[in-house]
């Protein structure tokens, strides 16, 4: 009787563990007992014998379901890697996920790495691996890793459920060492203008940036091109850092508030690098918490001009909870809020699966084409601190300038070639075989730009080993897409003899929102009185 009921304890003790010591006594009620005496029914009355840590574990993952999407249940070994995209190195596919409802979602591939390479996408489902079914089979955050991390060279096939394309997707990703840096890329984009890209929000974030601004002043920068396109967020701490370096002392950038947390104000300090620059922030639909964080309050502060399309919309705080045994639940605690008071996260009343289908739901209402789509009621609208211009809350960060969603040059073979990685492979053998002719030829990422041109040839022997891999070329196909085949193929094969900031400087050349905000800069009297005045 005494083991049995030390057995009780302890599950009674991981249950409490839940919450700080100083509320044990007000959660000693039905919920708790009701819990404790049907385990207690179990492992005592059940025919078979029961697994009572794992019991509690699904209950666990059962009752968080329940709640927003971004709360979630983390083993130990999960909470071991969790933070390991944010901190470290690591050779594998490179893909930030997630597991929700036992299947596999792609977060966001790591910027040139192998999963982008060879067109893994955000939102991108990963249904089997090697031939192995890993949906819906109760697959872990360390049984993912144990599938697709690696030796630097080894292959792994994978299978992908992409929304919106009825058949699976095939991928074979070769692994590699994976970096992990938040900037992706720094130049000067003219005599006066450096643009700044940042992937994600790490512990060296704001020390990146920094440094970057730094370089490029030197090089004669007054103002500057943030790019947070496809940024999904990370920590807080950096985006407020971040904001700080625009924003000038005592200014609101972001607050926090819940249910049990009181309201938490995050203030701008003194020492802003890029308090007297001139900016222009990019987002789009895959920018996140964080990214969003920054936008909002240079938004609310009418500092600097927001291009782009609406962003996510992720603006909720999570608390890690220590469990007894290692494991870990991220809590949602509270909501981000911008300075005018503007809630950042979209709603998800009504249940997970709308939540998942929102991004998709932009496309179908034609958001991401049109900001005439989009409509906001009075209930929304927010006044900017400064000149009280009109903002609007709701979900996301709405651009000052909206630029739609290009579409025009990509064909379904363009898609097939990124997919299958043809270009990619087409790369590799190209460089292989004319390593020492384009390092004579052009010594300088400048002579590069200037005079190297993607030839027919290149075209037609990159189409051959398409047909290869059963990648038919329609006449349309070519004609929608040549253009943007060409200056992906310039640009990959700088990236891999440069680097990523190389690479970003050949696609921005055709980059509409890129383009637009050097319009803006170049103009800034004009575009400041137009969008950031009254």
């Amino acid at each position: 009787m005494i083991h049995k009921l030390k057995k009780i304890s302890i599950q009674l003790l991981f249950i409490l563990a839940l919450l700080n010591s100083a509320v044990y006594g007000q959660i000693l009620n039905e919920e708790v007992l009701k819990y404790a005496k049907a385990l207690h029914a179990l492992d005592n009355y059940y025919i078979d014998t029961v697994d009572k840590g794992k019991l509690t574990e699904k209950a666990l993952i059962g009752m968080l379901k329940e709640l927003d999407p971004h709360t979630s249940y983390l083993t130990p070994e999960e909470v071991k890697e969790m933070n390991e995209p944010l901190e470290g190195n690591f050779e594998g596919i490179g893909i930030q996920f997630n597991i929700y409802k036992d299947t596999i979602y792609v977060i966001s591939p790591v910027t040139g790495g192998p999963s982008e390479k060879v067109g893994i996408q955000a939102g991108d489902r990963i249904v089997r691996i090697e031939g192995e079914n890993v949906a819906g089979i109760g697959i872990s955050t360390n049984g993912v890793r144990d599938r697709l991390l690696g030796e630097k060279g080894t292959k792994v096939n994978v299978t992908i459920k992409r929304p919106g394309v009825k058949k699976l997707l095939h991928f074979t990703i070769t692994r590699d060492k994976i970096p992990i840096h938040s900037l992706d890329a720094a130049y000067m984009a003219d005599k006066n203008t450096g643009y700044i890209k940042l992937n994600r929000f790490s512990l060296t974030t704001n020390d990146e940036f920094t440094e970057a601004v730094k370089e490029l002043k030197e090089e004669g920068a007054n103002s500057f091109i943030l790019d947070l396109r496809g940024n999904s967020g990370g920590y807080l701490d950096q985006a407020i850092k971040l904001a700080d370096e625009f924003l000038s002392e005592r200014k609101l950038i972001v607050y926090t508030e819940g249910k049990s947390i009181k309201r938490q104000d995050n203030y701008a300090t003194s020492s802003g690098v890029c308090k007297d620059n001139n900016v222009v922030v990019l987002i789009d639909e895959g920018s996140a918490s964080a990214s969003e964080i920054v936008a909002g309050a240079l938004q609310d502060w009418d500092k600097g001009i927001i291009v782009g399309r609406r962003s996510f919309g992720k603006g909720l705080v999570q608390r890690p909870v220590n469990l007894p045994d290692g494991s870990m639940i991220r809590l949602t605690i509270a909501r981000y809020h911008t300075p005018t008071g503007r809630v950042i996260q979209k709603p998800y009343n009504n249940g997970h699966k709308e939540y998942e289908k929102e991004l998709l739901k932009r496309f179908d209402h034609g958001e991401m084409v049109s900001a005439d789509s989009i409509e906001f009621p009075d209930s929304l609208k927010y006044y900017t601190k400064k000149n009280e211009r009109v903002v609007y809350g709701g979900g996301g960060i709405m651009p000052d300038i909206f630029i739609p969603l290009d579409t025009t040059s990509y064909s379904k073979y363009f898609n097939d070639l990124i997919r299958l990685g043809v270009i990619n492979s087409y790369i590799l053998k190209y460089i292989d075989e004319k390593r020492e002719v384009l390092q004579k030829k052009y010594p300088t990422i400048e002579s590069y730009i200037k005079n190297f041109r993607v030839t027919e040839e290149m075209m037609n022997n990159m189409a051959e080993m398409a047909e290869e891999k059963n990648i038919k070329k329609e006449k349309d196909d070519l004609v929608d897409s040549s253009e943007e085949i060409k200056t992906q193929l310039k640009a990959l094969i700088a990236r891999d003899f440069w680097d990523m900031t190389e690479y970003f400087q050949i696609v921005n050349k055709k980059d509409k929102e890129f383009q637009k905000s050097m319009e803006v800069l170049n103009n800034w009297e004009e575009y400041r009185n137009r969008y950031l005045m009254k």
